[in-house]
């Protein structure tokens, strides 16, 4: 009576050990020259990103001015886009539920409010930007504001 099984001798069904090796180094050769490719794009993506989203802001802004004859205050803030303002000049033609499309004000990229001043500094009617990626006024390169 045999209590074990006997074992085919031909075992070509599976993987050696040296065939998996061989095939995570050539998956890591080609990720270690296709990731840094991608790499360098995250912050780039945020630029324009940021560049967009001030555009949008901007013709929302416009469309303010259009209905009520003045851009919001920087007391009034961008939240003039979405709630008719309680303080400053109460704008009589405010547009019943506000100039942006999903009612609320995006955070920029970075996950940070958008500044806004009016009248500008910079531009006549009004300052829009971005802090870029370091959140502080100036900077170059990653860490430049965004500006209209």
């Amino acid at each position: 009576m045999k209590i074990f099984r006997d074992f085919p001798k031909d075992r070509s069904g599976g993987f050696t050990l040296i065939e998996i090796m061989v095939v995570i180094v050539i998956l890591g050769i080609l990720a270690g020259l296709v990731l840094p490719r991608f790499m360098g794009r995250t912050e780039e993506a945020k630029k324009v990103k940021a560049k967009l989203q001030i555009e949008n802001l901007e013709g929302a802004l416009k469309l303010y001015k259009l209905d009520n004859g003045a851009y919001p205050t920087t007391e009034q803030g961008l939240e003039a886009l979405v709630k008719k303002p309680a303080t400053g000049a109460v704008p009589a033609n405010w547009r019943e539920g506000g100039y942006l499309e999903k009612g609320k004000i995006p955070l920029d990229p970075w996950n940070r409010p958008y500044v806004y001043i009016s009248p500008g500094v910079k531009n006549k009617d009004f300052d829009l930007k971005s802090l870029g990626g370091d959140g502080e006024e100036g900077g170059e390169g990653e860490s430049a504001d965004i500006e209209r």
